[in-house]
């Protein structure tokens, strides 16, 4: 006769499934982080330097805006 033990936790450990389907998940993030950056940069570099004194940046403050380490 077989039995269903359905007492234990949940304790992180999904098994190879899981392990691939967090690795695709984190695969996906990464690519969708990159893309907000570029997004963000393109359009940070399209204004000009004034503007740019408008809103408290300089181009050299452009690349750590876009990484979001400011």
């Amino acid at each position: 006769m077989a039995a269903l033990d359905n007492t234990r936790i949940a304790s992180g450990s999904f098994g190879l499934v899981g392990r691939i389907g967090a690795f695709f998940a984190l695969a996906a993030n990464a690519v969708v982080e990159w893309n907000d950056a570029r997004v963000t940069r393109n359009a940070l570099n399209e204004l000009t330097d004034r503007e740019l004194d408008d809103i408290g940046l300089c181009r050299g403050d452009i690349d750590v805006v876009a990484e979001g380490r400011l």
